[in-house]
């Protein structure tokens, strides 16, 4: 039986994944400072809420609209601001559904996006099982971190249809400035290029600098099609719901909603229910992204603390997002080092190879743990690792 080249030729896990099935097997505690799904964090959620606006009655009554039902588009852009209408909008079941449609409506086989490096590895298996490629750019470190234009006009071919950014970066946390913006737009404007920006983070500032752009739907014309994605999986704490969106913005933007629409009518996948709950979660998202804003900044708090007596250990600046880099020293083997700390120690970390970094030493945490958990991972890490 043949079987499409699109999808990897060995689905063997690697070794730290190895390492943590066999941790787990042999019932042996895993202290996880990976953990991003909010609903095992420990965060009060307004159970009762959620769960009578889960079962409105209307959604017995089925009703597609492959754009998304009209109340919850109402509900979703009125909670964006920036002049984003309902119109504007087609709803998916997540962010990752979203990415497939784009790329089937932007490329066929054989195209390539752009995507600066260091990033989330899922872009390249998405591109990957719609047939194309990812051409990572790294961007560069001097005082926070900065888009590299030279090495994207380098790396932008015949054959390269648009350009992803997550803004702010998931590891790095680095907000897209607006003069950066300025130029990423005419970038993709000069090239035809379409730009995609994925918001999932946007509503979490750390350490935001003077003048970041908070949105990118600030801009209501930027020169470039621009497609900006989100979704209730990070604004409301809710990945279990399903629910994103795609707002459409700039030049082309009636022949990509017209063309969405037409991808969409062949799914129709976001659930009735997911869309009925959206204005009243939308309500209900504001206190939920506070408690895992304190989280977040707590964290961050401890970390710092606890990489004062330890001077060959220090973190990367975050402005925004819920992870965290840690530089270590250079000698150590980034994923030798995670492996061996769950080995060991039973603490689950990121190497930095997973997100792209080029360099030794990187480790990648994630700051959405409750605060007991993340302090002793993080104690049993430097305990074992701290002075290199």
């Amino acid at each position: 039986m043949r079987l499409s080249s699109r999808i990897p030729a060995s689905l063997e896990p690697n070794g730290l994944a190895r390492i943590l099935s066999k941790r787990r097997a042999a019932g042996l505690s895993v202290l996880d400072l990976t953990e991003s799904n909010p609903t095992r964090c420990g965060f009060s959620y307004p159970e009762a809420a959620i769960r009578a606006a889960l079962g409105d009655p209307a959604t017995l009554a089925y009703a597609p609209d492959p754009r998304g039902a009209p109340g919850a588009r109402a509900a979703i852009a009125a909670s964006l601001g920036n002049g984003v209408d309902p119109g504007d909008l087609v709803l998916t079941a997540s962010t990752s559904e979203a990415y497939a449609w784009i790329f089937k409506l932007l490329a066929d086989p054989g195209d390539d996006v752009l995507v600066p490096s260091p990033a989330y590895p899922l872009f390249t298996w998405l591109a990957a099982l719609e047939g194309l490629e990812t051409r990572r750019v790294p961007a560069f470190r001097f005082e926070g971190w900065h888009l590299d234009f030279e090495g994207l006009a380098r790396a932008c071919g015949a054959r390269t249809r648009a350009l992803l950014v997550v803004n702010p970066n998931n590891p790095t946390g680095h907000y897209l400035k607006r003069e950066e913006w300025k130029r990423l737009t005419e970038f993709c404007a000069e090239r035809s290029l379409v730009l995609v920006v994925d918001e999932v983070f946007a509503d979490f500032p750390l350490e935001p600098p003077e003048a970041p752009m908070g949105t990118v739907l600030e801009d209501p014309s930027p020169p470039c099609p621009t497609l900006v994605l989100s979704g209730l999986s990070k604004g409301a704490l809710l990945p279990q719901v399903k629910l994103g969106w795609i707002v459409a913005r700039g030049p082309g933007r009636e022949r990509i909603l017209d063309r969405l629409e037409f991808i969409a009518d062949q799914f129709l996948s976001p659930s009735a229910s997911a869309q009925a709950a959206a204005p009243e979660i939308l309500r209900l998202a504001p206190d939920l992204r506070g408690q895992a804003l304190r989280r977040l900044r707590n964290n961050l708090v401890r970390l710092d603390r606890a990489l004062l007596p330890h001077p060959a250990w220090s973190r990367l600046p975050v402005e925004g997002g819920w992870s965290v880099v840690l530089r270590g020293p250079g000698l150590l083997e980034d994923e030798a080092l995670a492996e061996g700390l769950l080995e060991s120690r039973g603490v689950l970390v990121h190497p930095g190879s997973f997100f792209g970094f080029p360099d030794r030493g990187y480790l990648v945490v994630s700051l959405l743990p409750p605060e007991s958990d993340f302090e002793s991972g993080l104690g049993l890490l430097l305990e074992s690792y701290g002075r290199g």
